[in-house]
């Protein structure tokens, strides 16, 4: 595709030889990177004017429409042409980027409640971290907690010492079943003498949580 890069003029065959130099005075200067071939002047009746040697390349011109042309005072009408360039050697035109609306993530789902674990003796919240005994709220450690809240989650099921060294202290613990036995004791204590016994030893095994 092309496109009109500038227009150009030159006096009439009719115009005489002074017209003819003084409108030679008055060149139009083409919209291209300027040089010695970027500029047009006015022709004499006589004169063969290259006017492709003043052309970028690639370039074509047309006879322009006469009422596209300027006119100066006291000088005959001017014949013009179009100066058609390829579009491949048009400069880079500047697009303002379109608005593109921008996806409005959904909302986040509303947390569920949390679960919360054990039976009328044991309460265990895991969201809060918190284990409660007849409404009261015990004071435990980390590893308390987790081995409370295992114990309450699976009421009645025997858990050896190895299953919960795994389960509670993950297999990258260096330790025994006594560490466990350890725990338990703490565990009991802090129940109260009235419900310490919740906690069961199976023996040669290992613990179950009976309420």
């Amino acid at each position: 595709m092309s496109h009109t890069r500038s227009l150009t003029s030159a006096a009439p065959a009719a115009s005489s030889a002074s017209s003819a130099s003084s409108a030679s005075a008055a060149t139009v200067p083409l919209s291209f990177p300027p040089g010695p071939r970027n500029r047009l002047r006015a022709v004499d009746r006589n004169e063969v004017a290259r006017v492709v040697d003043l052309l970028p390349p690639g370039a074509t011109w047309l006879p322009a429409p006469q009422h596209t042309l300027p006119t100066l005072p006291g000088q005959p009408p001017m014949i013009g042409y179009l100066v058609l360039v390829p579009a491949d050697q048009q400069p880079p035109v500047a697009f303002a980027p379109r608005s593109v609306p921008v996806p409005v993530p959904p909302p986040p789902p509303a947390p569920e409640p949390a679960t919360t674990l054990g039976d009328a003796l044991v309460r265990i919240d895991p969201a809060q971290r918190t284990a409660e005994v007849d409404g009261r709220v015990l004071d435990l450690t980390y590893l308390e907690f987790e081995l409370l809240a295992h114990l309450v989650a699976h009421p009645h099921r025997v858990h050896s010492r190895d299953q919960l060294v795994t389960t509670v202290w993950g297999y990258g613990h260096i330790g025994d079943g006594r560490t466990v036995d350890v725990h338990i004791a703490r565990l009991r204590r802090k129940l109260g003498a009235a419900h310490r016994g919740a906690i069961q030893t199976v023996r040669r095994v290992g613990y179950k949580y009976a309420p």
